[in-house]
């Protein structure tokens, strides 16, 4: 009985073309691709303005001649797309566990939280560590 429930949700698996979990790590891997992508930039931005300063520049010559985007704009960027991608991931890795009928439990086991943590994700309500 336990090896046709698996069976089943392996063939639901394989056939379901509308996951939206897949969905979701598939904007999670494009977040990833222009995350490295931006912060190559960062970095190389960053590398000009080291430059810039270890030859004598001063901070406020540095700062007021920097052109958008700047480094901590784009750190900052950054962090809240991939925490936002994230998250929706996760949820929506959550709620494909829970139709498959795996319990808050398991899940929360599966993903290293309490099982509290997992009910908060279901039900799509975040924590103040990612507000």
């Amino acid at each position: 009985m336990i090896g046709e429930e698996r069976a089943e949700r392996s063939v639901r698996m394989g056939s379901d073309k509308g996951d939206p979990a897949v969905q979701a790590l598939v904007e999670l891997k494009v977040g990833l691709e222009r995350t490295v992508a931006d912060l190559r930039a960062a970095a190389a931005r960053a590398d000009e303005l080291i430059e810039r300063r270890t030859s004598g520049a001063s901070w406020l010559d540095i700062v007021s001649k920097e052109e958008p985007p700047l480094v901590i704009e784009t750190i900052t960027r950054v962090l809240d797309d991939l925490g936002e991608l994230g998250s929706r991931f996760r949820r929506e890795e959550a709620l494909a566990l829970q139709r498959e009928n795996v319990s808050i439990t398991r899940i929360g086991e599966l993903f290293r939280v309490s099982r509290q943590r997992v009910s908060t994700i279901l039900h799509g309500t975040r924590s103040r560590a990612e507000v």
